[in-house]
């Protein structure tokens, strides 16, 4: 097969996500080249209607990105694949970007730069911290859109079925297997979590998170922390 035209599985695990999904999805099918697999964990609200009426592949799952995101790959063709958050678009000629990238066979997993979908100068510092992170410590996270080969993917051991930090745990088990490059382009992707949170709030509990899965706090308690403070955050908006 012609290397320029590899195709492209373009996975987006969903779960409640009938406001975004629809411009991510109109943007994905500009590229050549691609297969869309949208991987349901059980919404309740329009997402399967959304996704039905876009003509893309649908699969439904137990709910949890890294299971939903391994179910994607398991009904998919291509020998690229391509992880997206149902809230995050990527930029015109990703396409061509990641065959690009990934004809370097050193290179074993991409991800595009980090651009947050909203004004203000505290979101362009989270950009230039997360951007700085990809490029210099070789770390970027599942919200920058990961990309590799299949081959690649399958050497790894697929995501952790955990209950967060599946992106981080792929990428430090890749980066045993080659290299991580960050592609010149950058993704749009939601600012909801930090609006959610706060946007200290969220940058401090995302590092704490981080660092406390380095230390070997399971994911499963950091899940159920997570939750709680986030609960705790909305209920005192």
């Amino acid at each position: 097969m012609n290397k320029s035209r590899e195709i492209i599985s373009i996975i987006i695990p969903a779960l409640n996500e009938e406001s975004s999904l629809a411009s991510t999805i109109k943007v994905v099918q500009g590229g050549e080249g691609i297969e869309i697999i949208v991987v349901d964990g059980g919404s309740s609200d329009r997402t399967l209607e959304v996704a039905h009426s876009l003509e893309v592949k649908v699969v439904s799952s137990n709910s949890g990105r890294a299971e939903q995101m391994n179910a994607g790959a398991r009904e998919s063709c291509g020998s690229l694949l391509l992880f997206l958050h149902a809230d995050t678009e990527l930029p015109e000629g990703y396409d061509s970007c990641i065959r690009r990238i990934l004809s370097d066979r050193s290179i074993v997993v991409g991800a595009f730069r980090l651009a947050i979908d909203a004004p203000g100068i505290s979101f362009r510092i989270i950009e230039y911290c997360a951007n700085l992170r990809s490029k210099y410590f070789y770390f970027p996270y599942g919200d920058q859109a990961l990309f590799m080969r299949r081959q690649d993917f399958n050497r790894a051991g697929w995501f952790p079925e955990i209950a967060l930090m599946e992106d981080f745990s792929l990428v430090r088990q890749m980066k045993k297997l080659g290299r991580v490059a960050l592609a010149p382009l950058a993704v749009k992707t939601s600012a909801r979590r930090w609006q959610s949170l706060g946007i200290i709030h969220a940058t401090i509990l995302n590092q704490f998170i981080v660092g406390a899965y380095v230390m070997g706090v399971s994911p499963v308690r950091l899940a159920g922390w997570y939750r709680r403070k986030k609960k705790r955050s909305i209920n005192a908006v």
